[in-house]
C-alpha cells in the first residue's frame, strides 16, 4: 500500500466531523508533521555542529528548541489520529514532504546557524498562521487552536533567534547614517 493510500485512510470515529473535512485536516495536519520534523532535524544539526565564540549558549538554546518541536510534532500527529487519520511522521515521510529547504552543511559559525534557522523558522511560522485559518474555514475550532497555541511558541523562538542578529543589523545602519551624515 503506498504512503498515499495511507493518508488518505480513515479510521472509524464518533467524532463530529465530517470525513470530507477531517481528510482535509489530516492532509494538513500531515503536512505540519513532516515539515515540524524536518525543522526538528535541523535543528539539531546546527546543535551537533555549532562552533565559536557563544558555542554554549547557542548548543543549550538549540536544544531546548529541538525538545519543544519534539512535543509540538507529537501534539499534531496525535491530532491526526484523534481525526481518524494515520499520522506520517517517518524521517522519509518529512523529507518529501516538508516545505523547509535542506540545511546548509558548511556552516559552523554561531551566527550563521542563527541565520539558517531564522531562514527555517519564519517561513515555518507562516504556514502555521496559513493554517489557524484554513482549519477554522473547515470548521475545527480544536485544530486552529492547536496551530495558534504552536505559533505563539514559534513567533517567540524566532525573536529568540533574529535577537541575536539585531544588534549588528542596529550597528551597521546606525554606521551607515554616521557616513551618510559625514559626506
Amino acid at each position: 500500500m503506498t504512503s498515499k493510500n495511507n493518508s488518505s485512510r480513515l479510521y472509524p470515529t464518533s467524532i463530529d466531523i465530517a470525513p470530507e473535512t477531517r481528510s482535509k485536516l489530516i492532509e494538513l495536519l500531515n503536512q505540519t508533521v513532516a515539515t515540524t520534523l524536518d525543522l526538528k532535524t535541523q535543528v539539531k544539526q546546527a546543535h551537533w555542529n555549532v562552533k565559536g565564540m557563544d558555542f554554549y549558549q547557542l548548543h543549550l538554546l538549540f536544544d531546548e528548541l529541538a525538545t519543544e518541536l519534539e512535543e509540538f510534532i507529537d501534539l499534531f500527529a496525535e491530532r491526526v489520529t484523534a481525526l481518524g487519520g494515520l499520522a506520517m511522521g517517518t524521517v522519509r515521510t518529512a523529507a518529501n514532504v516538508s516545505m523547509l529547504p535542506e540545511y546548509p552543511f558548511d556552516i559552523l559559525d554561531g551566527k550563521d546557524h542563527i541565520t539558517a534557522l531564522s531562514d527555517r523558522f519564519a517561513p515555518y511560522a507562516k504556514s502555521l498562521r496559513q493554517n489557524i485559518d484554513a482549519s477554522a474555514e473547515l470548521g475545527d475550532a480544536d485544530t486552529a487552536d492547536l496551530y495558534t497555541e504552536v505559533s505563539r511558541v514559534i513567533d517567540k523562538r524566532l525573536w529568540f533567534l533574529e535577537a541575536h542578529l539585531q544588534a549588528s543589523a542596529v550597528t551597521s545602519t546606525a554606521a551607515l547614517k554616521e557616513v551618510v551624515a559625514s559626506n
